[in-house]
């Protein structure tokens, strides 16, 4: 286990330091140049397509799901351990500032979230059934319809199904599991026979009764958390100024804070960004596209600035709340964590720490473990929808049921497996996740240009 450990932190860490900055922000960049940076000129448009007509009961919809059922199955996917434990690691490693990088992927990452919406949109399918499908599968073969596409696409759903439909929610489970444990006391095998039970209930459900739980249960569980974090702020308003501060400080000198040189440090912190804010926001990673693809919209236009709005949610509310709570209460004059690591602090307890801080050593850690239970599970719910697409694209509708019953196994796995091993892994898969999609995005640039300038002009038109 050890040896397994050691060799895939090596080759996260190649992926991470090198190959996935060049990709994300390149894709971004790109992304964002060829719309004419279509997050900040729609980003009012997408508000109000996603609050304007907001509904907690969108139904059942003929051939997919309501608009807003989509954006909550992909914020269910979003918002989960990344938000939390994630953003706690990339403090711990990487310093506060890795917060800073984590904005600025977010911000790029909007417009390639964009082009993966317009992109499954434009290439979703609907069988006989009236059951709609879609994800980069379907538009990495619009890219290369041939014998590379092919291996492009089987490439991609190894690797998704690995990276969320297993791995991915053995993450979530082994969160859940020792967040409970410490709050509650409960063993970590009893939490995840639990959560087997109840994420396997609605499996069952197919899409429609995932979508039924995510449009309640996000909006819920995002407001309960937000509170949270604010009654925290506020009791810590003194040091929030110092707070946001240290954010950009340590985002450009973080040897001050984590020691070594100044070239290392920033290397540290924007790795940490990038890793956990690709872990948290999904954006360029293609596995939101598949809630997208399922949404009944006008044009592809409309689900794209829709989802934009699910990464600002992720990364500039829920994870930005979670990183002032923390550094306010931790890295502040008066904090564990002032001179850096301390020992007794990992990822998996800086949140429930710093809650105490302003909540109690009792209520703290409950609050946190309430939160994450939430967030946890209903990413647990997106993800086994996300590799479920996959594998039936690969192996066709009768291996659904075998996929997800090796899924609650997982589950379950993760409750008792090392937190290390575990978070390394799906790191390696996601990761591996990005090359295969964003090929195919690039590829298929033109098509997001046009969805871009036509959708934008019939909004002028409506309005």
């Amino acid at each position: 286990m050890d040896a397994l450990l050691k060799l895939v932190q090596t080759i996260n860490g190649y992926l991470s330091d090198y190959v996935l900055i060049v990709l994300l922000v390149g894709t971004g960049l790109y992304f964002s140049i060829r719309t004419n940076f279509v997050q900040v000129r729609c980003f009012g448009e997408g508000m109000k397509k996603v609050f304007g007509n907001l509904s907690l009961h969108g139904g059942r919809h003929h051939g997919g799901i309501s608009s807003f059922q989509a954006l909550a199955t992909a914020v269910a996917a979003q918002v989960g351990t990344g938000n939390i434990v994630g953003a706690c690691g990339a403090i711990l490693i990487g310093g506060p500032g890795a917060i800073f990088w984590m904005w600025i992927i977010a911000f790029f990452g909007m417009a390639t979230i964009y082009a993966e919406a317009v992109l499954a949109q434009d290439t979703r399918v609907v069988n006989d059934k009236g059951e709609a499908a879609g994800g980069p599968v379907y538009y990495i073969h619009r890219a290369f319809p041939n014998a590379f596409g092919k291996f492009l696409a089987v490439f991609f759903s190894v690797a998704i199904i690995l990276a969320l439909g297993f791995m991915g929610c053995m993450v979530q489970s082994n969160s859940i599991a020792e967040s409970c444990t410490n709050a509650f006391g409960i063993p970590g095998w009893v939490v995840g026979i639990l959560v087997s039970i109840f994420a396997g209930l609605i499996f069952i459900g197919g899409v429609h009764r995932l979508a039924s739980v995510t449009e309640k249960l996000v909006p819920i569980m995002a407001c309960l958390y937000l509170i949270g974090g604010l009654i925290v702020l506020i009791a810590r308003i003194t040091y929030i100024p110092a707070t946001i501060g240290m954010i950009f400080k340590y985002a450009f000198v973080p040897n001050a804070l984590l020691g070594g040189s100044l070239g290392y440090a920033i290397k540290t912190a924007i790795s940490q960004g990038v890793k956990r804010g690709l872990f948290s926001n999904e954006a360029g990673m293609g596995s939101t596209p598949h809630a997208h693809a399922l949404a009944k919209v006008e044009t592809p236009h409309d689900q794209g600035v829709v989802a934009m709005i699910g990464v600002f949610i992720d990364t500039f509310v829920v994870l930005t709340m979670t990183a002032l709570v923390v550094i306010s209460t931790l890295y502040t004059s008066d904090g564990v964590l002032v001179n850096g690591a301390a020992d007794g602090v990992a990822k998996t307890n800086m949140a429930q720490l710093a809650f105490s801080r302003v909540f109690g050593d009792t209520f703290g850690p409950v609050f946190v473990a309430v939160c994450l239970l939430f967030f946890a599970f209903s990413t647990i719910l997106s993800w086994n929808l996300f590799g479920r697409v996959n594998i039936e694209y690969l192996f066709g509708k009768a291996s659904v049921k075998i996929y997800s019953v090796i899924a609650i196994i997982f589950v379950f796995l993760g409750s008792l497996l090392s937190n290390d091993l575990v978070w390394e892994l799906a790191d390696l898969f996601n990761q591996l996740m990005v090359l295969p999609n964003v090929i195919a995005l690039i590829a298929l640039g033109g098509w997001v240009v046009t969805s871009a300038k036509e959708g934008e002009a019939r909004w002028k038109a409506k309005k």
